[in-house]
Formats: structure tokens, sequence, C-alpha cells
């Protein structure tokens, strides 16, 4: 039986899923406990590009790309678990409840995604996660979201 790994560099990252500039929000996935739990990290940089419109004069990440960034992280955790690397594994968005922001995300800061499994198993389509998103320990942003895991063949 092959090993689980518990971490994904960018590398693994962009094996498991599709997103690339400007879009892939997460750039290590530690922790990983399969099809569990794992723990996404976000380097807030001020080249992004949504910076150049939200906000000029106070940069500040979209709280829609925060949830998206924990998405991604919950992908790269399933994709891990269930080894997917370089099978084109796409993930839909089906819903996203009690989304709430706590704390603005700025760039310098380092975006700690924790997300967890609250429904789904190997081999099922629909998924169900809990998603917080912290910086330096204070909670910015968390989420409930339901995913659609379009697995290959």
């Amino acid at each position: 039986m092959n090993e689980i790994a518990t971490d994904a560099d960018i590398h693994m990252i962009q094996r498991i899923i599709p997103h690339r500039y400007p879009f892939l929000l997460v750039d290590r996935v530690q922790e990983i406990v399969a099809n569990t739990s794992a723990t996404g990290i976000k380097n807030v940089t001020f080249n992004e590009p949504h910076f150049q419109g939200h906000f000029p004069s106070a940069p500040i990440m979209p709280g829609v790309t925060i949830i998206e960034a924990m998405a991604q992280t919950a992908a790269v955790m399933v994709g891990v678990s269930n080894d997917l690397a370089d099978k084109n594994f796409l993930v839909y968005f089906m819903g996203i409840d009690g989304a709430k922001f706590r704390r603005k995300v700025i760039p310098g800061d380092v975006l700690e995604l924790k997300i967890e499994v609250t429904r789904g198993k190997p081999g099922a389509k629909v998924w169900r996660f809990r998603g917080v998103g912290s910086v330096g320990g204070e909670m910015a942003a968390e989420a409930d979201f339901t995913a659609m895991m379009d697995l290959p063949k």
C-alpha cells in the first residue's frame, strides 16, 4: 500500500488542480490527513492583480478569493488523498454557506486555510467542507462549502 503524502508543494498543487496565474490562490498544502483535513498556506503579496482595484489606496484581499483559496486547499487534499495528480481532476462549487469575514487580509500576510471534510469519501461526487482562514492565529474568514468532484474515469 502506498503511503499518502502529508503535504503538497506548488509543483504537486499544479499537478492536481488546473488553476494558474492569476487564479492559483494557494502556495502549499500541509498537514494533509487523507480525506479528512488539511491546511493551505497563501502568501499574500501586493503583486496580485486584484489589489490594483481592491482597493488601490488600501489593498484588501477580496473575501471571495479567500473562500476560493479554501476550496483549492480542499481540492488538493482530495487529490493527494486519492492519487489524482496528472489525472485532469476538476472541482466545481455547488454552494457556499455561512461565509463570514472577521479581519482584513492584506499584502504581507500569511493566510492559513484550515479545511475539514464534513461530508464526503473516496469515490463520492459531492463533498462538503468547513473552512477557516486565519492570519497570525486571528480568524479572517470562515465558510461551509459544497463541491462536486469531477473524478477521472
